[in-house]
């Protein structure tokens, strides 16, 4: 079978491998249906910080059909639709024991501390697997991964009911958490974001209000924003929102950076800010899978569908030079006939 392989920075090949073996204890292999290219993707092929092992199969979202199951694996069967939990924790440490393996100390994912979908096959735990309807499309499930960190996301910034909420950010996740927002939150929704056709966009599907970052200070209504999402990673952004926070307010940040934000204590003590990180996610997946269908049709506009792995290395190049357009790019491993 064919697969994407990084072997190191700005390194990824398009190889052909031997296809995994029976599936052992407690294991599941995969027929890889959809796969989405994340920004954590692009970061790791840049940077390598996250190489963990190499040469190793990216690919940490993605959907496909159950194969064969291994020796004591009871709650999955051949032919089952299936989406792949992210997270691989320790399983021993105080956070894995408690149910949150996103807080483990050693917290990896499918695609950096093991093979993921940027190949035909996989094979990984019956843990790290969640079933999907026979009826979901694959293309639609492959968002559930990246749907839960949004959802994550939002759940950490709990906005009040009526209350504003400020985005920043109008890629992947600030536009998952926007479209849950318009359809989840009755307070209007603000959207930060320079690229003028993700604003369109997120307008045309989620109702969104574009607001200057500059302009954050009052709001349109003449309060300053008490509930804000950061996606962007910019500490210049962060350090702007807790500037301009209205008393009590909170910040959740949804972005990796790689430069340490400047920040004035005084200013979250005298006025009881709150800051919250967001880390993948907890346990949002069965509820990102329960909220696929009824978004089904505005994430079309979302998504652009690639077939074959071996377009994948041409794919990173143009999602670097941003020279493609919307949100999510999916890659099909195999021919998928299914209705979008």
């Amino acid at each position: 079978m064919q697969a994407a392989r990084l072997y190191g920075i700005e390194d990824i090949r398009i190889e052909t491998v031997q296809a995994p073996a029976e599936p052992g204890p407690d294991q599941v292999r995969i027929r890889v249906m959809a796969a989405g290219i994340c920004g954590s993707d692009l970061h790791n092929f840049r940077t390598g910080q996250w190489m963990t092992r190499t040469p190793v199969t990216p690919g940490h979202e993605f959907s496909g059909e159950v194969m064969a199951v291994g020796p004591g694996v009871t709650g999955f069967r051949p032919r089952d639709r299936v989406v792949a939990d992210s997270r691989v924790g320790c399983g021993t440490c105080h956070a894995c024991q408690q149910g949150r393996s996103n807080l483990c100390a050693s917290l990896g994912f499918v695609g950096e501390v093991c093979d993921g979908g940027f190949a035909g096959e996989v094979t990984l735990p019956a843990r790290q697997l969640h079933r999907i309807p026979p009826d979901m499309p694959f293309w639609l499930a492959a968002l559930a991964e990246p749907l839960s960190v949004a959802v994550h996301a939002i759940n950490r910034l709990a906005p009040d009911s009526g209350m504003p909420v400020v985005v920043c950010g109008g890629g992947t996740i600030g536009g998952l958490a926007a479209l849950v927002l318009s359809e989840r939150h009755d307070g209007r929704v603000y959207l930060v974001e320079r690229d003028p056709q993700r604003v369109r966009l997120l307008q045309e599907t989620c109702g969104v209000s574009p607001v200057a970052l500059d302009a954050i200070g009052p709001l349109v209504d003449g309060q300053a924003p008490r509930f804000m999402l950061d996606t962007t990673g910019s500490v210049a952004v962060a350090g702007h929102l807790l500037d301009h926070a209205a008393p009590g307010g909170r910040l959740v940040l949804a972005g990796l950076t790689a430069t340490k934000l400047n920040l004035d204590l005084n200013l979250i003590v005298e006025r009881e800010l709150e800051v919250r990180g967001v880390s993948a996610f907890a346990d949002e997946m069965p509820q990102a899978i329960t909220l696929l269908p009824e978004l089904r049709e505005r994430l079309k506009a979302f998504v652009t569908m690639i077939q074959g792995v071996e377009q994948i290395p041409d794919v990173y190049g143009e999602l670097l030079a941003q020279q493609r357009t919307g949100l999510k790019t999916l890659i099909f491993p195999h021919p998928v006939a299914e209705e979008a």
